[in-house]
């Protein structure tokens, strides 16, 4: 594994993204340049956001790049209320989902207010 296991807002959001993943392979054929496509991107978007904001080496490129990410936090949560409504996701995959989703979101903007 590539990320930094100590930071527990990264690694929770790692795996929110291969449970994205794990999630969408059930999804229908006809989603794969749809929903399946736009869950992951979203969901993977969060930690490479985390990852790309913390290279970058400055405090304002970090903010901005969390910011991001709990943007793409927000994307992942809306699509797992879709899917769930459209019946492509079973309730408690969507409880998973929506519980680390929390998580990090709380995370996320702890360290965006650390760094105003």
């Amino acid at each position: 594994m590539t990320i930094d296991t100590t930071d527990i807002a990264t690694k929770k959001a790692d795996e929110l993204a291969h449970l994205v993943y794990r999630v969408t392979s059930t999804f229908p054929k006809s989603e794969i340049y749809g929903l399946t496509s736009q869950f992951r991107r979203a969901s993977v978007s969060v930690v490479l956001n985390m990852i790309e904001g913390f290279a970058r080496r400055s405090k304002n490129d970090y903010r901005r790049f969390l910011e991001i990410s709990y943007g793409s936090l927000k994307e992942t949560k809306y699509l797992a209320e879709f899917t769930l409504e459209e019946k492509l996701i079973d309730n408690s995959d969507h409880l998973h989902i929506m519980k680390l989703s929390e998580e990090i979101g709380k995370l996320l903007w702890a360290k965006i207010l650390r760094l105003e």
